[in-house]
């Protein structure tokens, strides 16, 4: 099944010989990147305490959108494994090939299943498609 067969944005878990992988599609770079974020914690099966809300507002530097990717998703990561913290709304105040800024919602997490190092550089591209952007990730476990 194609990307094009789901809705305009999207994730799917995706068949990876020694990771984890997944794909991402969306109709431009920002919700590329709001989906590949969801994606991750959807994935690692992250449940967010309820009674708990908490902003963040981060921004990040790179050299090009896949560095920022790549940067935006470990510092997922890092904010989950120093804070303990998960994210499930996301806007994205500014994105170019060199920067990104995001503010995001989430809360505290109070479980999750599935335990993620980090994400890569494998094979890595995100690609112009007829309907937008596309990307693989994959995850070091």
């Amino acid at each position: 099944m194609q990307p094009s067969d789901y809705s305009e944005s999207g994730f799917e878990e995706i068949d990876h010989t020694a990771d984890w992988s997944y794909r991402v599609w969306a109709t431009s770079l920002e919700e590329l990147f709001i989906q590949a974020a969801l994606a991750l914690f959807t994935l690692a099966g992250i449940q967010l305490v309820r009674e708990i809300q908490v902003r963040r507002e981060i921004q990040l530097h790179g050299v090009d959108y896949e560095s920022l990717l790549v940067a935006w998703l470990n510092e997922l990561l890092y904010l989950r494994e120093s804070e303990n913290l998960g994210f499930n709304r996301f806007e994205i105040l500014a994105l170019d090939a060199e920067n990104l800024k995001v503010l995001m919602s989430g809360a505290p997490i109070h479980h999750w299943t599935k335990f993620i190092k980090a994400v890569t550089y494998h094979n890595l591209s995100i690609n112009k498609t007829d309907r937008g952007f596309e990307t693989t990730l994959v995850l070091d476990v």
